[in-house]
């Protein structure tokens, strides 16, 4: 296996792509009987990082904008209104408090700021005016990258963001397109893909990843790389499922720190040239969060996120300079 890992990392250095089955090959190690290979499957990952990105990290933060109530039955989520959570309801913030926010994680080192909004998506003009209202004062006053996360996309909504200054639209895939349906019904894996298409069109860059620890198998975890790839997406966050009261998935357990790493080496040999993304729930990695680091991630979700806490910026900075990145200020 050895010999098989040290091939593929050259085969993709060299231009070439890896396969789904040779993906399967990998992801079949078990993190108890073959952690010496995993680790050097993840040290690979880190020369295809380096090789195709070069040692650029940058920082994302988001300010939850609107939350609670949200109509989709999406399992793992705390703001859906069909789980009793104790997760916060209030409606859309106003521009001052946005460009407060923004103006302060920009002077602490972040590279990009998304407003996120709680609902199945953006479609009438009424609700897009408020957030191109926002987004224009952000613009205006602020030289971060602006990136946004409002679910589903209409033609309309998607030119209207561009327009205001938003370079970034964020829309998970959150998992494959076969295990879709066990965590949420209330709209489509398509629904999610043609929003990708719709904000692609607009020319708009987009972000998109998933979650990992949802029940999925390691197969789905591949195809949605794949999905991905096929979509051309060059900045993929990676969440860790957080258990959260009150909704179906309280209980789940968390998946091994070591097939976590695993995942994330193979997501960085799938898709080489990606802005691999920690995003929420990688605080329960504990020790092994730097090995994340080591192991092909290249950017990092920081700061509080939606309704569970992260890092700090300070900190993340801490950790990314110290291995010798530097951090990314091209907007």
């Amino acid at each position: 296996m050895k010999n098989f890992i040290y091939e593929l990392k050259n085969k993709i250095c060299n231009g070439q792509e890896i396969s789904f089955e040779d993906a399967e090959n990998l992801i079949s190690l078990d993190p108890l009987i073959n952690s010496e290979e995993i680790l050097l499957l993840s040290k690979y990952a880190n020369e295809i990082r380096e090789h195709f990105c070069g040692n650029n990290f940058n920082l994302c933060t988001i300010m939850n904008a609107k939350s609670g109530k949200c109509s989709e039955d999406c399992r793992y989520c705390a703001q859906s209104a069909h789980f009793k959570t104790d997760a916060p309801v209030y409606d859309l913030t106003n521009k001052e408090k946005a460009l407060d926010l923004a103006l302060n994680v920009y002077d602490e080192g972040a590279n990009r700021f998304s407003l996120v909004t709680s609902g199945k998506g953006l479609f009438t003009n009424k609700e897009t005016q408020e957030l191109t209202d926002i987004y224009k004062h952000l613009k205006a006053n602020c030289e971060i990258h602006l990136c946004a996360s409002h679910g589903l996309l209409t033609k309309e909504s998607a030119e209207a963001l561009k327009k205001s200054g938003v370079k970034t639209y964020h829309h998970n895939l959150e998992t494959s397109r076969d295990f879709y349906d066990k965590i949420c019904t209330t709209h489509t894996f398509q629904d999610r893909i043609n929003t990708i298409l719709v904000a692609q069109e607009a020319g708009l860059e987009v972000c998109s990843g998933g979650i990992f620890g949802l029940g999925e198998s390691r197969r789905d975890r591949l195809s949605m790389a794949f999905e991905l790839k096929k979509l051309n997406i060059k900045s993929i966050p990676l969440n860790f499922l957080t258990p959260i009261p009150g909704t179906p998935m309280a209980y789940y357990k968390p998946l091994e720190p070591m097939e976590l790493i695993k995942t994330i080496a193979i997501y960085r040999f799938i898709i080489p040239d990606a802005y691999l993304r920690y995003a929420g729930g990688r605080l329960q990695l504990g020790e092994f969060e730097i090995q994340g680091i080591k192991g092909g991630i290249n950017s990092a979700l920081t700061g509080n996120f939606l309704t569970t806490t992260g890092s700090t910026i300070s900190s993340d900075k801490e950790m990314v300079l110290k291995e010798g990145f530097s951090l990314d200020k091209e907007i």
